[in-house]
């Protein structure tokens, strides 16, 4: 191969290099969106691609599949937050990488409007591309969930 050929080789390497993600990198990333989160310094949901998928595991009325970021936040994480004083503050028990998934062990603490707690410990499995998460399938307590969702109408 000529010189021509190999300096073009190697650019390619570096640019494809450049641009992957990696385990730790992906951990990172997601880390510093629960800091922010946790210090109500802006919303972990901004590091989620407009056409994301969201998953939540169950049999809660709003298991289901979400298609995209808006939808997700429309009929889940809006509703929820409106049933809430206290919005969710995160505290990340684990986080774990492979590949480009990485995996929170989050527990959440926040208030709901009729004064009650509403603690919740979640296992979100996100799979990252280029530094945003595309998507998650998500586990929680579905009765609690479920609970306060019916238990408190819904106020904007």
């Amino acid at each position: 191969m000529n010189t021509i050929g190999i300096t073009i080789l190697t650019l390619l390497a570096t640019t494809i290099t450049a641009v992957a993600q990696t385990p730790i990198d992906n951990k990172k990333i997601v880390q510093a969106g629960f800091d922010r989160w946790a210090k109500g310094e802006g919303s972990f949901f901004d590091l989620l691609t407009a056409d994301m998928q969201w998953t939540i595991n169950g049999s809660t009325p709003l298991s289901k599949t979400y298609t995209s970021k808006q939808q997700f936040l429309d009929e889940v994480i809006d509703p929820l937050n409106h049933r809430l004083s206290k919005k969710i503050v995160p505290s990340v028990r684990g986080l774990y990488a492979d590949g480009d998934v990485v995996i929170a062990l989050i527990d959440g603490k926040a208030t709901a409007s009729d004064g009650q707690p509403y603690n919740m410990s979640y296992a979100w499995f996100m799979k990252m591309k280029e530094g945003k998460i595309i998507q998650v399938d998500a586990f929680l307590d579905g009765i609690k969930f479920a609970d306060v969702m019916k238990r408190i109408p819904a106020q904007k």
